[in-house]
């Protein structure tokens, strides 16, 4: 029977939330935003944060994966490109968590052959455990060093992606 530890309240998160959505709307004020989430784990983030950004923006998708069941593949497979068009535009990815910074790294690079004005990055969690790859995260929620995390998006083998706030999943 799985643990679940808490490690975020669903209000802490909240809070966060409002702070980093107040941050990006001053940042990016009088420029055209473009956020685009990272499904499938970002959708519950970028929800919440898309209502806290008070400047006129639009809103895309983008799927990627390198998974194969649990495993990694080290590929990056994208399940879904942007519908808007980027060239010239100030983009800012949002993903649920930078872990190894593989995919992201991967995403960056697709994106700039769009040709945005801009590429940045915003997480809810900042995960350098595991990191990899040198990735700029110009705006994050919380940083942890270690754990693996379920919860308000965040998954494993795509459960727990409901609970309300994050948890250490300990099996």
């Amino acid at each position: 029977m799985p643990e679940f530890i808490p490690l975020i309240s669903q209000q802490e998160i909240q809070d966060r939330i409002r702070w980093i959505g107040q941050e990006i709307a001053q940042d990016y004020k009088g420029l055209d935003l473009v956020v685009i989430g990272v499904l499938k784990g970002a959708f519950i983030f970028l929800a919440d944060l898309v209502r806290q950004i008070t400047i006129d923006h639009e809103i895309d998708l983008v799927g990627a994966s390198s998974y194969q069941g649990t495993l990694s593949t080290g590929q990056i497979v994208f399940t879904k490109q942007p519908d808007l068009e980027l060239k010239g535009r100030d983009v800012l990815l949002v993903e649920d968590v930078v872990d190894t910074g593989q995919t992201i790294a991967k995403i960056v690079e697709f994106m700039k052959r769009l040709n945005p004005r801009s590429i940045k990055i915003c997480t809810l969690v900042d995960k350098s455990e595991r990191r990899e790859v040198q990735i700029n995260v110009e705006y994050s929620c919380f940083c942890l060093d270690e754990g693996f995390i379920v919860g308000y998006g965040l998954d494993y083998n795509e459960k727990y992606r409901n609970l309300p706030a994050i948890f250490n999943l300990k099996l």
